[in-house]
């Protein structure tokens, strides 16, 4: 995959792309605190496409957003679309991991005259909330916020530590947590330290309800592929995830065996269910 960079209107997006102009286009939306290099595994499995991978702001090599601007799925929305009016796409295909898919599930069900098809792994929908926690997550949000600007980032030594730290929160190998380590982290004065904003890391003020969840899977209209790895995610659990694959009008649901990061450690099999979907037409 080669680099590219556009200029938005919340700064500068970086990214990595592959394939060439003509076939069907494919913006890939990494997870939460991954990076573009999240696709680079994947990118040579699908064939005949067009994608683009940006690092979503905050996230990777692109800029953070500006001073008393909030990082939310509603924001990212606008991110998408002004990537892809950067790029002349007036229509195209979104493919997302974990954040990424959630993401792309709004953008799918909020636009569905620009959205062809949606490939979502690990995610679809957002994270819903219960209505008896509105206040006490809007509290805790707050708290949190207030008290970021005290707050040091790590620096590890060298790069291979931060691999290792990588590896150990995410489950992930070695080959897969090196890309993203590489790609989002920055040197710093004593070693390496996250190149990610540290608003990424607070908690989300308003959540959605489940049952606003499910009507947005609900207005998702294109056609879906939606890819989970057994076993489930905690927050995610398999009953829940069938249940909203379910509400799609036109969607898919594969299970896979693997990790969270199924795309990075087995990129064929996720490039095989995936299949011929983006170029279908």
């Amino acid at each position: 995959m080669r680099g590219f960079e556009l200029s938005l209107p919340m700064g500068t997006v970086r990214g990595l792309r592959a394939g060439t102009g003509g076939a069907p286009r494919v913006l890939a939306l990494h997870g939460w605190l991954d990076n573009a290099a999240s696709f680079v595994p994947l990118a040579p499995h699908l064939p005949g496409i067009e994608l683009v991978a940006p690092d979503l702001p905050g996230h990777g090599a692109s800029d953070h957003l500006p001073r008393g601007m909030d990082y939310s799925f509603a924001g990212a929305v606008h991110t998408v679309l002004d990537v892809a009016d950067a790029l002349g796409w007036e229509r195209f295909g979104l493919l997302g991991h974990s954040m990424g898919a959630g993401i792309a599930s709004l953008v799918a069900a909020a636009c569905p005259d620009r959205i062809d098809r949606l490939v979502a792994i690990e995610a679809l929908g957002a994270l819903a909330e219960e209505p008896a926690r509105t206040v006490e997550r809007l509290r805790e949000a707050v708290v949190a916020t207030r008290a970021l600007p005290g707050k040091r980032l790590r620096v590890f030594p060298d790069i291979g530590v931060a691999v290792r730290a990588r590896m150990k929160a995410n489950n992930l190998g070695e080959e897969a947590a090196r890309l993203l380590v590489e790609r989002g982290t920055v040197a710093v004065d004593g070693g390496w330290s996250w190149s990610s904003d540290p608003r990424l890391t607070l908690p989300t003020m308003v959540r959605m309800t489940e049952a606003q969840v499910e009507d947005l899977v609900a207005g998702i209209v294109c056609p879906t592929k939606v890819l989970f790895a057994d076993p489930a995610q905690p927050y995610l659990p398999d009953p829940l995830r069938r249940a909203r694959a379910a509400l799609l009008p036109a969607g898919e649901l594969v299970v896979l065996p693997g990790g969270h990061h199924l795309h990075m450690e087995e990129p064929w099999a996720v490039a095989a269910a995936i299949g011929g979907f983006f170029a279908a037409g």
